[in-house]
């Protein structure tokens, strides 16, 4: 009898999954995507403004992994007949919004994290007595911190106000108070297991990392993200089950029964085998029935809202010369962060058209600063904007606001630990991915819904 396969979760882990379990599942298995709203692509999602293609989720991704090789995201893009589409960003530095200034920066950081503290110039102060030798490792063989008090324990608040906070909220939309060391830094926190300094840490990390000479750090694809979602579903053969959540997941008479659709007439579908790759909260919820110390481990992971705001501005619009800038909390605006579209991406900058320029908006624990309307925060973004680069921004002649709620795991300390109890947890057939597990960014997703096609491919060979 011919295997049938489940994904519940349409965003490019799932999607990742599904290309996976076609490449090496019988080619009879059937493959089922479930994915709750009615588009795929997760938090991947291309928009239009202007007649300019901007990103309304994330941007581009790493080109390499950590041990130097290709990315899975690129290798993913390859397998799916992407790989000649990559593009690459400018090279065009970034700043930091300090005290109405932009100012560089600093080169030599780890995710913020300096390993050289007189580099810092005008950006932040150290302390005065900052990362002694005590004479044994940062952390134990097993120990993960707050990225916060590691930082400030050893550098200094304004380092971590000044540099590092505004890193991990470009990404996590977090505060590094919150955001666990292993999780958002796991080289660096290997390299504090060792090391007795924070700034040897930092070296060593960058020492471990392996570079490949010629290779960009990052990229995307020529015409927007949503072509990588599109390839990637094409690539499946997958069927898709679009705008019907699942709402529970029971063993039976294959494995596992899935109940979806309205309470009044579900749809029940049998299965050999899941890949779970929605968020925490809805996981919890399927797990609860067959896994509950799985579901209690991962239900916990809270998460922070965002929203981006598209600003196309009137061709000629003067900006600094730069990528964009990430803007402290200390600075107390909703905008965390800008990119100016059309100068970090060449092959958008058509000559005569709209300047663009995105804005990142909202911090974890800020939701009720983004409970305004559409048009409400797209003002403050451009007021605060004009406010951080000096100068008062045109009226644009085209714009958007794209919300994210509930968007961006905030990983805790001992995030990885709850993670590992919950995989174990878990009876053979049913396996995690996404974000809500492995951490956020692209290639990560993409390597966990690989991971879980395996698993749960493995799963069907032992029975």
């Amino acid at each position: 009898m011919r295997k049938r396969v489940a994904v519940i979760g349409g965003g490019i882990a799932g999607l990742a999954a599904a290309v996976r379990l076609r490449d090496r599942a019988p080619s009879d298995t059937e493959i089922i995507v479930y994915e709750s709203s009615g588009t795929l692509g997760g938090k991947l999602r291309t928009g239009e403004l202007a007649g300019a293609t901007v990103e309304r989720g994330a941007e581009s991704f790493l080109t390499s992994a950590p041990d130097g090789t290709e990315s899975a995201v690129m290798r993913l893009a390859r397998r799916v007949g992407l790989g000649a589409e990559l593009v690459h960003p400018s090279g065009v530095p970034a700043a930091l919004a300090l005290r109405g200034r932009l100012e560089p920066v600093p080169g030599g950081t780890l995710m913020g994290v300096p390993g050289n503290l007189s580099v810092l110039g005008a950006v932040a102060r150290p302390a005065t007595d900052a990362d002694p030798d005590e004479g044994r490792p940062l952390l134990g063989p097993a120990a993960d911190v707050a990225v916060g008090a590691l930082v400030r324990g050893r550098y200094g608040d304004e380092v971590a106000d000044h540099l590092v906070d505004p890193m991990l909220g470009g990404v996590y939309a977090g505060r590094a108070d919150e955001l666990s060391l292993a999780v958002t830094m796991p080289a660096l926190a290997r390299a504090a297991r060792t090391e007795h300094t924070l700034a040897g840490a930092v070296r060593a990390a960058q020492a471990a990392a392996v570079r490949v000479p010629g290779r960009p750090v990052f990229a995307t694809v020529a015409g927007g993200m949503s072509r990588l979602v599109a390839a990637a579903a094409g690539a499946s053969a997958a069927e898709f089950s679009l705008g019907t959540p699942v709402r529970e997941l029971r063993r039976g008479g294959r494995g596992w029964r899935l109940v979806s659709g309205p309470v009044p007439a579900p749809q029940i579908d049998e299965v050999d085998a899941v890949v779970l790759a929605v968020p925490a909260r809805p996981a919890a919820r399927l797990l609860a029935t067959v896994a509950p110390a799985a579901s209690d481990a991962v239900g916990v992971l809270d998460y922070a809202s965002v929203a981006l705001v598209a600003l196309a501005l009137p061709p000629g619009t003067p900006l600094p010369e730069l990528s964009g800038f990430l803007v402290p909390p200390t600075e107390c605006t909703l905008v965390k962060a800008a990119t100016f579209v059309t100068r970090k991406w060449s092959h958008l900058d058509r000559e005569g058209g709209p300047v663009v320029v995105r804005a990142s908006l909202g911090r974890a624990g800020e939701a009720d600063r983004l409970q305004r309307d559409d048009e409400h925060l797209i003002s403050i973004a451009r007021a605060e904007l004009g406010e951080l680069l000096g100068a008062a921004l045109p009226q644009p002649v085209a714009s958007w606001l794209q919300r994210w709620g509930g968007a961006l795991p905030q990983y805790a300390p001992g995030h990885l630990g709850r993670v590992a109890a919950a995989r174990a947890a878990l009876p053979p057939g049913i396996a995690l991915a996404g974000a809500a597990f492995d951490g956020v960014g692209i290639p990560v997703c993409v390597a966990g819904g690989e991971t879980a096609a395996e698993d749960v491919l493995k799963s069907l060979e032992d029975r």
